[in-house]
């Protein structure tokens, strides 16, 4: 595992920079991540499509496939204007979710 610093955040990260420990997730978690998808700032946007993330996962117990999170939140090509490397690699690290292993 490699460590992800960021200002006061050190937590474990995998290879592909998703959080080893997805329980320890915070918002200042959240956004420190996020300045590794180009994000500087996270907007009410994105904390949107963050939370529905999160909420999905704790309800279902896996990430909402695409068609269920634009349903939910915005539209697609708006997620890759907010996490351009998109909705599985993008939002879903923000989100503190493992590395999804099937079409989110």
């Amino acid at each position: 595992m490699a460590l992800f610093e960021h200002g006061d955040i050190s937590i474990e990260v995998d290879e592909d920079g998703f959080m080893a420990e997805p329980d320890l997730w915070t918002e200042e978690i959240a956004a420190a991540l996020a300045t590794t998808e180009g994000v500087d700032a996270m907007t009410d946007e994105h904390w949107k499509v963050v939370n529905y993330i999160r909420e999905y996962v704790a309800e279902f117990g896996t990430a909402p496939m695409i068609r269920k999170l634009c349903k939910g939140t915005v539209p697609l090509k708006q997620i890759y204007e907010l996490f351009p490397s998109g909705p599985a690699k993008g939002a879903c690290k923000v989100a503190g979710l493992a590395k999804p292993t099937g079409c989110v």
